[in-house]
């Protein structure tokens, strides 16, 4: 009993942090939200095994533990999503550096951020998000003009960079809700021309940029970018049949 009773917190640690790294490449968790929910599972593993140990008094905190503890499991999702939305909040403050800072998209009554690919901007009366793209094939254009099919192609794109995928998520969630269930019929109701995902607009910059190569890559490279893209964004791994897509676009057309 007393060998149980010492291997279960062991046992509790480790499959807090095999969860936790398991949320942290699903949802491309930078560093900053991954010690941030590295800090707070390690607070609750400690009251639960204060509790298991009988050391705290499991009448007072067993009601609002399980109450949060389920309520975190269920909006988890939400949470990590809206995290790029809350900075923006933040910035009003000052309190990200990141944040508030005089981009080119920034207006009074407006937030804004600045990531590796995205100048984006909040306005705080209507709740509209846009932000300019600062490289990449898309370079020098609004989110706003972009069809459905182009800000998916941007989002494999940009998918080495958390902080940019995250903010042009967060774009997509406020501004086309239903892109995560159906992006060909997303594509559609924005005015795109093609209702699925086709090579048709591929171009060598647009394939390069989708695999994150650059020019004259060779084709083992460009193969084991595909692989390694594959093995991220696949549908079985939380990814979707488009972004698939595309990625199997970019590798034919460069290969062809």
């Amino acid at each position: 009993m007393l060998i149980i009773r010492l291997l279960a917190p062991l046992l509790l640690a480790l499959l807090a942090w095999w969860g936790l790294r398991n949320l942290k490449h699903r949802y491309a968790l930078t560093t900053s939200q991954f010690r941030w929910l590295v800090g707070i599972t390690a607070l609750l593993l400690v009251v639960v095994i204060l509790i298991v140990m009988g050391r705290l008094p499991i009448q007072a905190l067993l009601a609002p533990f399980i109450f949060i503890l389920s309520f975190m499991l269920r909006n988890v999702h939400l949470l990590i999503r809206l995290l790029p939305l809350l900075r923006m909040g933040h910035s009003k403050w000052g309190s990200n550096r990141n944040w508030g800072r005089a981009g080119n998209n920034t207006t009074p009554g407006a937030s804004g951020i600045r990531t590796l690919w995205l100048d984006m901007s909040l306005d705080h009366q209507t709740g509209n998000m846009d932000g300019e793209i600062l490289q990449g094939a898309f370079q020098h254009k609004k989110l706003s003009e972009l069809t459905m099919e182009q800000l998916l192609a941007l989002a494999t794109a940009c998918q080495q960079d958390a902080d940019s995928l995250q903010l042009l998520e967060a774009y997509l969630d406020r501004m086309h809700p239903d892109w995560r269930e159906d992006p060909a019929a997303a594509a559609s109701s924005t005015g795109s021309q093609r209702a699925s995902a086709s090579d048709a607009d591929m171009t060598e910059a647009l394939a390069l940029e989708i695999l994150g190569l650059s020019a004259g890559a060779s084709a083992e490279e460009i193969t084991l970018a595909h692989r390694r893209l594959m093995q991220k964004l696949h549908p079985d791994r939380g990814g979707s049949d488009y972004l698939a897509q595309r990625i199997n676009a970019a590798r034919d057309f460069l290969l062809g």
